[in-house]
């Protein structure tokens, strides 16, 4: 960190500089916590010296001062416990059970090892914590990078090198917004039914199923009145199939009387067939829907049957397991298009321009009449 190798600077002063910026972009939400290695003992024992890591500010909602002035400070020494340090982080941000991430800045490989710090970053990994680790090499060399590419990949992470200020607080920037979005969500496992009396009552959220080629796949999804069904399907074509095929997803009454569908096709090579609908609880409700009272107004809640069937051909056997494919369900408020004008509204407009035409005329009958009055007077 000592090289003055970036536009004239050293690394350890751009670093500083590039970590204010980044803090000062930071949003309220996040949590932050910092653990330095190589930083306060100038030594040249080696033992002693890779020991060499503290956390100088424990994770926590971020205080943009605080964070600062413990980087002022900060001056580059000798060894570096990368391994050590990724251990000692991994405990400094404890196991919540959610995905939690680790920014690595460095500009030179681990000199203290063991412990080697690939084979910590697949410790990490094999634990199941839920531990990405993102790597930044400042100006790295050839055995640095390899290092620091061996430590994401292991945790499901990446690398980047940077070469000046403005690589690097772009990068961390990104990783910052990458951190701050909340993890997908996992799908259920359901298994559709072959009619709509014995499906499975489903929820808004995301599932998964397998469905066999030519099968039709049956889901129930309640929608009340004032509410609307946007639902979607995907089916992921793992096995060649013949040309010409589709996917259908449909709703429909409990007695079979079709809403509404969506629909998709292709020919030739494709990995995923899509398709999607939207259903208004308002726009016809089913005869065997129920009451619910909801802050004094009455409810007519529907059991919207969803049926997923494709129009697939292979030469797999029949025994072979169905496709997979995701099922995407939400219900929302209803979301009314406005009225078009109707055709009272037309007749409306024709009698405006009718009257205005006749008042128009009459006063365009009177100033000629006027005119040439005057006229032949004169």
């Amino acid at each position: 960190m000592r090289a003055a190798d970036i536009d004239g600077e050293t690394r350890i002063a751009v670093a500083k500089r590039a970590f204010n910026e980044v803090v000062d972009a930071l949003p309220e939400t996040t949590y932050l916590g910092i653990r330095v290695l190589g930083a306060t003992y100038p030594g040249d024992n080696k033992k002693t010296g890779c020991k060499d890591t503290q956390q100088i500010v424990e994770v926590g909602p971020v205080d943009r001062n605080a964070a600062k002035d413990a980087i002022a400070g900060l001056k580059p020494t000798g060894f570096t416990p990368v391994g050590l340090a990724l251990r000692e982080a991994a405990k400094d941000l404890g196991d919540s059970g959610s995905v939690r991430r680790i920014v690595l800045i460095t500009d030179g490989e681990d000199t203290c090892t063991p412990p080697d710090p690939c084979a910590v970053a697949r410790e990490l990994a094999a634990q199941g914590t839920k531990l990405v680790v993102d790597t930044l090499g400042l100006a790295p060399d050839e055995k640095t990078r390899k290092q620091l590419v061996c430590i994401s990949t292991a945790t499901g992470g990446t690398f980047t090198a940077a070469q000046s200020q403005e690589e690097l607080t772009d990068r961390v920037k990104q990783l910052v917004d990458r951190a701050a979005v909340p993890p997908p969500v996992a799908p259920a496992a359901v298994t559709g039914a072959e009619d709509c009396q014995s499906a499975p009552l489903l929820a808004p959220g995301v599932y998964t199923d397998r469905e066999k080629i030519g099968e039709h796949r049956y889901y129930r999804v309640p929608v009340q009145s004032g509410q609307e069904l946007r639902a979607s399907v995907s089916v992921a074509l793992d096995r060649q199939v013949s040309r010409d095929y589709g996917v259908l997803m449909k709703a429909a009454t409990a007695d079979g009387r079709e809403l509404v569908r969506g629909s998709d096709a292709g020919s030739g090579r494709a990995d995923v067939l899509s398709a999607g609908l939207r259903w208004s609880g308002d726009e016809e409700p089913s005869p065997q829907a129920s009451d619910d009272a909801d802050d004094g107004e009455q409810k007519v809640t529907t059991d919207v049957c969803l049926i997923v069937s494709n129009s697939f051909a292979s030469n797999t056997a029949a025994s072979a397991p169905g496709m997979p494919l995701e099922l995407s369900i939400d219900v929302v408020d209803a979301s009314h298009t406005p009225d078009a004008p109707g055709l009272g509204r037309g007749w409306l407009l024709l009698l405006v321009l009718g009257l205005a035409g006749l008042v128009a005329g009459v006063l365009a009958g009177w100033l000629t009449r006027w005119w040439v009055a005057t006229w032949r007077d004169n």
